[in-house]
């Protein structure tokens, strides 16, 4: 399946459920206590971070997109915590405050990065069901996807009534379910339970085709435009009517730490059907983020350049021969990284010591090196008929094998000007005895306020004169 990275600037979701106050309180551990057998945590540090519904809205505006989010507190410091914290990020809160009701809170103690206590504060809240359906009614207008993020708190009273209303404006929906009772998701575009809720609901599955089977009549039942059930190690699997199953393995390199996975994969998902994804590419998508997300600790937000930097080493593109398309996708998150980028070029026909030697100088004048190489035709005009030795697909990947080189790609007319236009190269690098006002492309990039520099050549290394010793034999 081909990936690439939407484009989420336009993509509003919102988000309508659970929120809560994950806190963290980090400190070291050297002894046990002597009242109990406990150990003493020092603590050193406190951290708040939004959690429940609040960071499904925190991870899709992580990604880019515009993210609302209605949900229910206390009328406390945590509440404003939470506030503050989701306000620094982009994302518009609309909370339903009730007095004499704390904000739920998880306070996790820490430990050389161990979770080693959790403390849940926590009361069902009294939500008024009609107050919140108004709420998410005044804010649909303008919305691609609704995200109900239902933790079983009590935020969520009255689910059918959001679904309709998002139906009846052609909005999906797409719901994070808890509980035992999924019937209150009936009609919703798509649900996203993790294997042990779907197996709470259908009962055990003793392999895949039963869990598909079930899961085929479980969708025909609560009439669901599509079922993707989360199985950790063992990945996800996508089911849809009329359509074969799709199974993705899990991407996690190294399992960390769970907490707030689902929530990655339900904003990543959301996010990117906002944006125009089909429906396999958006989970697809969302594999790659939950295979970051517990990676890291706690309840983490993936963002748009670590989501992109995935894509790429998923497409082979994030090193290597690439078209200009995907070069320009590359270099914007390189530069999302804060990564300079180096460019040169030349038709490199016969790799000699004195090209490596240059490359391994250019690359070092910044953090990527961008090589753009003239294809054959260029190459014979420049230097007449026989040349170039080797084709242009076989000189790029000799290139693109080498260390310094980032990038390879090609370009057709003789000089490399509009690659210049459209990439931008923080610094133009040429190798050679003449001055920066030789340097083709030179006015190009210093117009934008970029760099040039001129090294110097490496002594009898010529590929021409290789050419000619080897045609005088």
């Amino acid at each position: 399946m081909k990936l690439s990275m939407p484009r989420y600037d336009q993509a509003t979701v919102l988000v309508v459920g659970d929120v809560m106050l994950d806190r963290y309180w980090h400190g070291g551990t050297s002894r046990i206590s002597p009242e109990a057998p406990v150990p003493v945590v020092k603590v050193e540090q406190i951290e708040d971070r939004p959690g429940g519904a609040a960071n499904v809205a925190l991870n899709i505006a992580a990604l880019g997109a515009p993210a609302l989010l209605v949900g229910v507190t206390g009328r406390d410091e945590a509440a404003h915590s939470l506030t503050d914290s989701l306000h620094a990020a982009g994302v518009q809160a609309h909370f339903q405050r009730i007095d004499e009701q704390p904000t739920i809170v998880k306070l996790r103690v820490m430990s050389r990065h161990q979770q080693l206590l959790r403390m849940d504060f926590e009361e069902p809240f009294n939500t008024d069901a009609e107050a919140l359906a108004a709420e998410v009614d005044a804010l649909l207008d303008g919305v691609k996807v609704l995200v109900l993020s239902d933790y079983g708190k009590g935020a969520l009273k009255n689910h059918q009534a959001l679904v309709q209303l998002a139906r009846g404006k052609g909005i999906p929906v797409l719901a994070d379910p808890k509980g035992k009772d999924f019937s209150i998701y009936r009609g919703a575009s798509l649900i996203t339970p993790n294997l042990s809720e779907f197996e709470a609901i259908v009962g055990h599955c003793a392999d895949e085709a039963e869990l598909v089977s079930r899961g085929a009549k479980l969708m025909l039942e609560l009439e669901l435009g599509a079922l993707l059930v989360t199985r950790g190690e063992h990945g996800m699997t996508l089911l849809r009517p009329d359509h074969g199953p799709l199974h993705l393995p899990a991407r996690a390199r190294e399992v960390f730490d769970v907490t707030g996975a689902g929530d990655t994969v339900i904003s990543t998902l959301a996010a990117s059907l906002a944006a125009g994804e089909e429906l396999p590419h958006a989970v697809a998508l969302a594999n790659l983020a939950a295979g970051i997300v517990v990676g890291k600790l706690g309840t983490a937000a993936i963002s748009a350049p670590e989501l992109r930097r995935a894509v790429q080493r998923e497409q082979g593109s994030e090193r290597g021969v690439v078209s200009l398309e995907q070069l320009l996708v590359v270099i914007e998150d390189a530069r999302a990284h804060g990564e300079k980028i180096v460019f040169t070029n030349g038709c490199f026909d016969i790799l000699h010591a004195g090209h490596v030697t240059y490359l391994e100088q250019a690359r070092a004048q910044g953090d990527r090196l961008v090589l753009a190489v003239n294809d054959d035709a260029s190459v014979s005009r420049l230097k007449g008929p026989g040349r170039p030795i080797n084709a242009v697909d076989r000189r790029m990947a000799v290139l693109a094998g080498l260390g310094a080189v980032d990038w390879v790609v090609s370009f057709s007319e003789d000089t490399p000007e509009n690659l210049l236009r459209a990439v931008k190269p923080d610094i133009l690098v040429k190798g050679g005895d003449y001055g920066i006002e030789g340097v083709v492309g030179a006015d190009i990039v210093r117009a934008y306020g970029g760099e040039v520099r001129v090294l110097g050549l490496v002594e009898n290394s010529s590929t021409t004169a290789i050419v000619e010793k080897i045609r005088s034999r």
